[in-house]
């Protein structure tokens, strides 16, 4: 089995470098044309299935991949960002929410922790392998999310996971 993961296209809160979790946002035109971009780049990879986060800048991401080799789109909540509470709309490089990210056991102020996260993606995960056998998925989810997806396929440092970025749409490629 093979598992293709990727991010959502740009965004207009990427684009102002604000964090943006559960907060269900759109593609910016520019993240429209990623997505188109993609889409290209999949042409030689036999996808079976896609499975998206149900919110819309992932759904759009995946809906236009799905659209230009017919393929079924999977909604799946567990592929949701992080619940980054309080933080949603903040600067990225706001001093408290790097502290705050960098604490994998607590819970963002009335968001969700690491822990959490990597609860309902590494199951989602276990899911996965176990009920598509063979098949070849792809994934489009947000960065959070591939950094734990990440973590489940390769071994990672505390700093290695801090530090790891998926810029939108790049894809990335596991074995199962």
């Amino acid at each position: 089995m093979t598992i293709y993961v990727t991010r959502h296209g740009q965004t207009p809160w990427n684009e102002q470098n604000l964090v943006c979790g559960v907060t269900d946002i759109s593609l910016s035109p520019a993240g429209k044309q990623q997505a188109e971009e993609l889409a290209l780049i999949l042409e030689n990879k036999p996808l079976d299935l896609v499975f998206s986060s149900p919110l819309a800048r992932a759904m759009e991401t995946a809906k236009t991949i799905c659209s230009k080799w017919n393929l079924q789109c999977i909604p799946d909540k567990r592929l949701i960002e992080q619940n980054y509470g309080v933080f949603e709309g903040a600067r990225r490089d706001d001093p408290d929410f790097l502290t705050a990210r960098r604490q994998f056991a607590s819970r963002f102020p009335e968001g969700e922790s690491t822990l959490e996260l990597a609860q309902r993606v590494y199951q989602f995960l276990d899911d996965l392998k176990q009920e598509h056998i063979g098949q070849n998925v792809l994934l489009v989810c947000h960065n959070y999310v591939a950094r734990v997806i990440r973590s489940y396929f390769v071994d990672m440092t505390n700093d290695d996971f801090f530090d790891y970025h998926l810029e939108n749409c790049a894809l990335e490629e596991y074995t199962a």
